[in-house]
């Protein structure tokens, strides 16, 4: 029992048949809805981010023209374009309705996040610490761009010094006028981009950040951590409200749109997953309760870790990208919606 519910009944809140969107060869890095929740954006490590439809798991196409693992992926709120980032060091900007490329920024590393600002005028994305490059953090401007993007200089371009250690996740404050940044050695940064200076950290968790994502207020955050925790935090004061505590390493959070609940999705890492079955339950969506901290839910699925997960905008399903390459939409039945925290 966990949460006064268990999971048996737990089962019940969601759909028998989930669907499974199968195209990528190798395990899917990051997965992102767009605005209105009908196209999943997912990127691999096989190079070729792909759009998918939310409601049957119909592939529209892929985005050709990256030649290593794509880490990360975001559209704007629009739907029209498209920003990807991989370990081919290159940023790509696209045409989300033709698949064409329409910039490509050369980098100096690998390429570990990027995100459209809430406006959708301008866009970050962070590069690597590798030879003797340190991890840096760019702010473009993406009106219009053309192929003379690869050669204009950044709107804004921040380093990170040792001490700071190297960007895994990133988000966007609010009015496009803050940047949140989480780091490998699990610290949190809020940088001013006006006056081009570090506002706040905090380090409430103990190991590298591996994934935030925002609420639908953009009041609050949550943060996923290699410390077997996920975090919810003040967008503003970083300051740490709850702590969703599990036995191995969470991979990715995301907060309903809907209700107070946070999912969380893991598992130990890759080299560990062969000695390991999935009966175990170690591959389990799970669901906390946002203001009591109570887990409440186990959704089985995946035969590897969890590296993304994220709720549709409406609030009624949610999509996993995993390590054995999948990406399972599951829905939610009335069960869910019946169902009463005591």
């Amino acid at each position: 029992m966990v949460g006064n519910c268990s999971f048996c009944r737990c089962a019940a809140h969601f759909h028998p048949k989930p669907l499974v969107l199968q195209g990528h060869q190798r395990s899917i890095t990051q997965i992102k809805y767009n605005r209105e929740g009908d196209l999943i954006f997912s990127s691999a490590k096989d190079s070729k981010p792909s759009v998918w439809y939310s409601l049957n798991g119909e592939r529209l196409g892929t985005f050709n023209g990256h030649i290593g693992a794509v880490w990360c992926v975001d559209v704007d709120w629009t739907s029209t374009r498209l920003i990807t980032g991989a370990g081919d060091m290159n940023t790509f900007l696209w045409d989300v309705e033709t698949g064409t490329s329409l910039g490509k920024i050369p980098c100096n590393s690998s390429v570990r996040t990027c995100n459209f600002s809430y406006s959708g005028n301008q866009a970050s994305y962070s590069t690597d610490r590798a030879m003797s490059h340190p991890c840096e953090l760019f702010i473009i401007d993406v009106r219009s761009i053309d192929s003379s993007i690869s050669s204009a200089d950044p709107v804004l371009k921040l380093t990170m010094s040792e001490q700071q250690s190297k960007i895994t996740s990133m988000l966007w404050g609010a009015l496009d006028e803050t940047v949140i940044t989480g780091h490998e050695n699990g610290s949190l940064r809020i940088w001013d981009l006006r006056a081009v200076k570090e506002l706040n950290s905090v380090n409430d968790h103990t190991a590298s950040i591996t994934d935030m994502q925002m609420s639908n207020d953009a009041t609050m955050f949550v943060s996923s951590s290699k410390d077997s925790s996920a975090k919810l935090f003040d967008s503003e004061s970083l300051m740490n409200l709850k702590t969703y505590k599990t036995e191995r390493p969470v991979n990715s959070a995301c907060i309903s749109p809907l209700y107070e609940h946070v999912a969380l999705g893991g598992g130990q890492d890759a080299m560990e997953v062969t000695t390991t079955s999935t009966q175990a339950g170690k591959f389990d969506s799970r669901f906390f309760h946002l203001v009591y901290e109570e887990e409440f839910a186990r959704v089985k699925g995946h035969f590897g870790p969890i590296n993304s997960m994220a709720f549709h905008p409406d609030g009624k399903s949610f999509a996993t990208g995993g390590e054995d390459g999948f990406v399972r939409v599951q829905v939610f039945d009335n069960s869910y919606y019946e169902y009463v925290f005591e």
